[in-house]
């Protein structure tokens, strides 16, 4: 931005130039101050920071006086990003990944009760069919086994996500909880992949984001002792779900187990460089390899 004065002259058209207002207003008269933006129209409210003539449109209240759009727009540019002891950029407001995530799901579950059994098919996990369709890796993580009345599974999952999910989503800022809600999805699907090609298990369709969910679990367990947080009760909440993974029948427990060690690896990366997001990003991205580097073991060994 120049520095001449407002008395300077200035094209209508070049709002960057501090006395680019003062013109011949529609009158004709020399010296009438108009607005850099609308030059047909006089204004003789000057912007406290620039220094120009600024329109009733193009006004914006300020601590003292008025700002105009242009300088209100640098200065939010120019203000420092302020962020969390993580990296997340800090926000208020709603956890928009998270809400997301459960809007995805329980829409994805409408579409499973309407459609049969068509979406469960397509879309859930099935270990002898992933190498050519390597969708199922991660759209099996948006579905749930269909509970009649009461969605159970759903419900669970959901219920877990909406209470971890928001503070972890603060903390590591929203582009880097996804990542490592869809990355903690993935592991948990090439676990289950892994055993049922290493151990010849029976092949058996997985659906849930359970997976996912034991990630979170996982990072925040890692976040909170970076944190110096007691880790008692995450710990306890932890351990009864890794023996419930075992001990119900039909659960996946292979997926649970790869979505927590993924979950916690991806956390243990993002906190030992929160104000590096190469590196962040880096980390990730060599874990997500090594996953499908996994993932196409488990599928040459029963190919």
């Amino acid at each position: 931005m120049s520095t001449a004065g407002p008395g300077s002259p200035g094209a209508p058209g070049e709002p960057d130039r501090p006395g680019a207002g003062d013109q011949h207003g529609p009158g004709g008269g020399a010296g009438v101050p108009v607005c850099p933006r609308h030059p047909d129209r006089e204004s003789y409210v000057r912007c406290q920071r620039c220094g120009r003539p600024t329109c009733p449109e193009c006004q914006r209240e300020a601590p003292v006086g008025v700002q105009c759009v242009d300088c209100v727009a640098q200065a939010r540019r120019e203000a420092p990003t302020v962020r969390t002891a993580l990296g997340g950029r800090a926000r208020g407001g709603r956890p928009v990944v998270t809400l997301t995530l459960i809007g995805a799901c329980v829409a994805m579950y409408v579409l499973q009760i309407a459609s049969g059994n068509v979406v469960t098919n397509l879309l859930g996990f099935w270990p002898p069919a992933a190498g050519a369709e390597p969708w199922r890796y991660l759209t099996s993580a948006f579905l749930h086994s269909p509970g009649g009345l009461l969605p159970l599974h759903l419900l669970l999952n959901m219920y877990v996500l909406y209470v971890v999910g928001p503070p972890l989503e603060q903390l590591l800022g929203r582009g880097r909880f996804l990542g490592l809600y869809l990355l903690s999805a993935f592991g948990g699907s090439v676990a289950y992949q892994l055993v049922w090609a290493v151990f010849d298990t029976q092949a058996r369709l997985a659906v849930g984001a359970s997976g996912a969910v034991f990630g979170l679990f996982g990072a925040l367990l890692v976040v909170q002792r970076r944190m110096r947080v007691p880790v008692g009760q995450i710990g306890v909440v932890l351990g009864i779900n890794l023996v419930l993974s075992f001990v119900i029948p039909g659960i996946a427990w292979e997926a649970h187990l790869g979505g927590l060690a993924t979950g916690a690896a991806a956390a243990a990366l993002l906190v030992r460089a929160p104000r590096r997001p190469a590196a962040q990003a880096a980390g990730l991205a060599g874990l997500a390899v090594l996953w499908v580097a996994l993932a196409v073991v488990a599928t040459l060994l029963r190919g």
